[in-house]
């Protein structure tokens, strides 16, 4: 498979398509992820998925091949991941004897060609029929053969879902070759949920509360008082934009954190250039009106107000986590 075009394709369908097709994309790449060895990806993405959309986890296992495909890696891994409590329990000696069997299935040469029904189904009884080489490449344990057949969309499910597979899998066998390519496969789903389903933040102190969660549960310094924010404001020589007043109202400033500088109090506040500084590092500023972030890496953004600037601090944290 070509990793740029399928991600590109996926974060497509996430963004615009239906919900059944998200939850198709999703499900498909978690187990793209879990197959690569990227385990902790695959956990990242499927628990990101279930906090957007709060549908249940049993739409990502909706046929019984990834059903039973996540109950083998849950076994080989030696654990099933909290996000998986929804998925029922399955009989894996069951599983692998309806498995095995698929796999060793000969396949009709006209398979396919015509449409579903009573004459397919005549005609395919009569017609030569073969091994399916991707399949007993599975069933003879072969994952090198089976990447080297499988394909621009590589049936991971059927991979995963081989028992005696499973455990080389999470060992990080990773046959196609994706383990490098699992973050940033993961971080842009994760992404493209976020903007497809963004969260409900509510006031200041839930925005405040929700990003100090996704901290890990640091605190934040206590509010600032009127005084202390008109003191800096007379001392800066500039209004404050409301809702930036609002901010150091339910905290004077919060410390750095992965993705995000510190912010500042009403003490720290400065003005160089005719700019107000917002942060250390001075990446975000308020000029004219504006709150600017310039990012080394990235460019500069004008964000439409201080708390948007933190909303999308909010949804890049959760994205890391």
């Amino acid at each position: 498979m070509e990793p740029g075009e399928y991600l590109e394709a996926a974060v497509r369908d996430v963004l615009t398509a239906a919900s059944s097709t998200v939850d198709d994309r999703i499900g498909y790449a978690a187990l793209l992820l879990a197959t690569a060895g990227a385990l902790d990806e695959a956990d990242r993405l499927v628990t990101q998925w279930l906090a957007r959309t709060e549908r249940p986890v049993t739409a990502l296992a909706a046929d019984p091949v990834r059903a039973r495909a996540w109950a083998m890696l849950f076994e080989a891994r030696g654990a099933r991941p909290d996000w998986a409590e929804g998925l029922p329990p399955l009989d894996l000696d069951a599983e692998e004897r309806v498995h095995t069997a698929s796999l060793r299935r000969p396949v009709s040469d006209l398979e396919g060609v015509l449409p579903p029904g009573s004459v397919a189904e005549v005609v395919k009884q009569v017609a030569p029929s073969r091994p399916d080489r991707v399949r007993t490449a599975l069933a003879e344990g072969d994952l090198e053969l089976w990447a080297s057949l499988a394909g621009p969309h590589p049936d991971v499910a059927t991979l995963a879902a081989t028992r005696a597979s499973a455990p080389a899998l999470v060992a990080g066998a990773d046959p196609l070759g994706l383990r490098e390519w699992a973050p940033v496969c993961a971080g842009a789903l994760v992404a493209a949920l976020h903007e497809r389903y963004p969260p409900d933040l509510g006031g200041w102190p839930e925005l405040i509360a929700s990003i100090l969660r996704l901290r890990g549960g640091a605190t934040a310094p206590p509010p600032a008082s009127e005084a202390a924010i008109r003191s800096a404001e007379l001392r800066l020589g500039v209004e404050l934009p409301a809702d930036h007043r609002e901010f150091l109202r339910t905290c004077d400033g919060l410390p750095a954190d992965v993705v995000f500088p510190r912010l500042l109090g009403t003490a720290d506040l400065r003005v160089e250039n005719g700019v107000v500084i917002l942060s250390e590092p001075a990446v975000l500023l308020l000029s004219a009106g504006h709150v600017v972030e310039v990012d080394p890496v990235l460019g500069t953004t004008v964000h439409s107000s201080f708390r948007a600037a933190l909303v999308k601090h909010a949804a890049l944290l959760a994205q890391s986590g």
